[in-house]
């Protein structure tokens, strides 16, 4: 039982992609001492911020979740992403957003 109850706390620990998200690309990346995950699929990006933050700490977050986005896809944000991408989450939480992407022609 205990091994049990171990793996289950193990498998708390990795960031896991939205359903939209499933088969992306993932991309983890410290900015400013913050880690994210990136998971990047088409031209939407969904960012995941790790680790427990105070309210004092999170001001920066969202700018670097922007930053993280376009800094592992090498696409721009052109803001957050809409219709079955949308994230449930409230506007500016700092654990998880998703974006809408311009990425470049090759």
């Amino acid at each position: 039982m205990p091994i049990i109850l171990f793996l289950l706390l193990l498998a708390g620990c990795g960031a896991s992609p939205a359903p939209q998200f499933r088969d992306a690309v993932r991309h983890d990346v410290t900015l400013d001492g913050y880690r994210f995950v990136v998971f990047h699929k088409e031209d939407q990006a969904e960012v995941i911020r790790f680790g427990y933050l105070t309210p004092s700490q999170r001001d920066p977050v969202p700018a670097l979740m922007i930053r993280a986005a376009e800094q592992v896809t090498g696409c721009k944000v052109t803001g957050p992403s809409a219709g079955p991408w949308k994230s449930p989450s409230l506007p500016g939480d700092s654990g998880e957003a998703r974006f809408q992407l311009k990425c470049s022609p090759a």
